[in-house]
């Protein structure tokens, strides 16, 4: 299973990775808040405003010891695609960075080194630059694109939908393409078990 969400719905896709990475095979999270930063609607509106608690400062595991100590087993990561426009002036972009920023700290243990490699893009006139951080075999394990000059919204959605940016990437598209490279991965490594 995957998971997606925007705004509020991409922190508790994220949640659902960082807690159950035994459920969901990838997440996709669009302008939204990272694991741990926030606890109340108060530091909830400071995390969405780029204060509060910064995640990745907070240490690589804190997620994995709460589950630890609700009796699940220690976090091995999840793969994640975040998008996340440069003038989102409702979420800050930093959140995005640190949504990456954790699941490369959490994935790394279990895939190995992750090499990171930068890619610009055009679509529809709108520029984007794309972060992949990739195992030895190419797959790409974390992905951070920015829309720059996008806001709040949901970055090649429809224009007659609310909090949809028609000007592209395709969030949509790159996130299927995403969870689809990670659905092979889990087919794979069910047959290697199997053997």
């Amino acid at each position: 299973m995957f998971v997606a969400g925007l705004s509020a719905g991409a922190a508790m896709a994220v949640i659902l990775g960082q807690t159950h990475p035994d459920v969901f095979a990838a997440v996709g999270a669009h302008s939204g808040l990272p694991h741990g930063a926030a606890h109340d609607v108060a530091s909830a509106f400071a995390a969405m405003h780029g204060g509060g608690i910064h995640p990745a400062s907070a240490g690589a595991h804190a997620p994995a010891e709460a589950a630890s100590s609700q009796g699940k087993a220690h976090s091995r990561g999840v793969p994640t695609i975040v998008f996340h426009g440069n003038r989102d002036a409702t979420v800050a972009p930093k959140n995005g960075l640190a949504i990456a920023e954790r699941a490369v700290s959490t994935l790394a243990p279990h895939t190995g080194p992750l090499a990171r490699e930068v890619q610009d893009h055009t679509a529809q006139g709108r520029r984007s630059t794309r972060t992949s951080y990739v195992d030895r075999d190419g797959l790409p394990w974390v992905e951070q694109w920015i829309v720059h000059g996008g806001g709040h919204a949901w970055s090649g959605g429809s224009a007659s939908g609310s909090f949809a940016d028609p000007l592209g990437p395709d969030a949509s598209r790159e996130m299927l393409r995403f969870f689809l490279l990670h659905e092979r991965r889990e087919a794979v490594a069910l047959e290697a078990a199997a053997d």
